[in-house]
């Protein structure tokens, strides 16, 4: 049987011990297949060298293999798929991700049976699911000042811990709020069970085409999260008393916002593909992770 994905690109956690031991198994597995595998340059110095040597299998950079591959293979935690996922979401590549971190949200395949998953999807036994990300643009004295994006969300808040600040919300260019508060997250549907969640954000269906915004400890107890339609502007604007605050793309990109400065956010013009097993179920994957109760009868 032909295998959908002819090309796999192996990336994953640095310096853990977990990590190394799931990708020799699947890069020993799969080489002793004849697949065409690519390890991404900094997952290739933790493997042994005999193993890179044992057949085809190139050492390349991330973005290389976004071009080269036909499915990304992520071994870590969320914070491993969110990083593939910023870089990875620019090309037409497929990724799927085995969890070795804590909740694993966006990590599906169990280390322990990760052959037999991983092998079922790579003979076609898959189902693909788009998921949105969000890009954020600085405008400062009414020029761009700093991009970045983001698959989970997009916060303001101050560079200073439990400091308050003042901002504007537009939605579609129409007056929503100004508001005093430690800051706003704006997250996709993927992101609703991240930080958004522990604010206080309701959960969304992957497949919702819309995005959340959350108040960070607001000033007034009449602030409450709301959801946006997914096509909507959004529009951020710092209030000139301000001092020097911050937007952060999935804790990790950060931009620097001066006092009177605009911060634009809206869904980014590409896709993360990805790839899960056939029994994969959302609503299962909740309940595991979350620990919800199981049912009654």
């Amino acid at each position: 049987m032909m295998s959908a994905f002819q090309r796999i690109g192996l990336l994953g956690k640095v310096n853990d011990r977990g990590t190394q031991l799931t990708l020799e198994t699947v890069t020993t597995t799969l080489n002793e297949r004849g697949y065409d595998i690519a390890l991404e340059s900094r997952t290739a110095e933790q493997l042994p060298q005999k193993l890179l040597e044992s057949g085809k299998i190139k050492t390349i950079n991330l973005a290389e293999l976004g071009e080269w591959a036909d499915i990304a293979v992520v071994v870590g935690g969320d914070g491993n798929m969110l990083g593939a996922a910023r870089a990875l979401c620019e090309h037409d590549i497929g990724v799927i991700g085995v969890n070795r971190g804590n909740l694993g949200f966006l990590t599906d395949l169990d280390p322990d049976e990760v052959m037999t998953h991983l092998l079922n999807v790579l003979e076609g036994e898959y189902h693909v699911e788009k998921r949105f990300l969000l890009s954020a643009e600085v405008i400062s004295n009414g020029s761009p000042a700093g991009a970045g994006r983001a698959i989970n969300e997009i916060v303001l808040h101050s560079d200073k811990v439990a400091h308050m600040i003042e901002f504007e919300l537009y939605i579609d260019d129409h007056f929503v709020f100004s508001q005093r508060s430690d800051g706003l997250i704006c997250a996709t549907p993927t992101g609703s069970t991240a930080y958004s969640l522990s604010g206080g954000g309701p959960i969304l269906h992957p497949n919702l085409n819309a995005m959340t915004l959350v108040p960070m400890f607001p000033h007034t107890l009449s602030s409450r999260p709301i959801v946006v339609d997914g096509e909507s502007h959004i529009r951020l604007r710092a209030a000139y008393d301000n001092d020097l605050l911050q937007i952060s793309c999935d804790g990790h990109v950060r931009m620097a916002v001066h006092p009177g400065d605009d911060i634009v956010l809206k869904k980014h013009d590409h896709t993360l593909k990805m790839i899960h097993p056939v029994d994969h179920n959302y609503y299962h994957v909740l309940r595991n992770k979350l620990g919800w109760g199981s049912r009654l009868f």
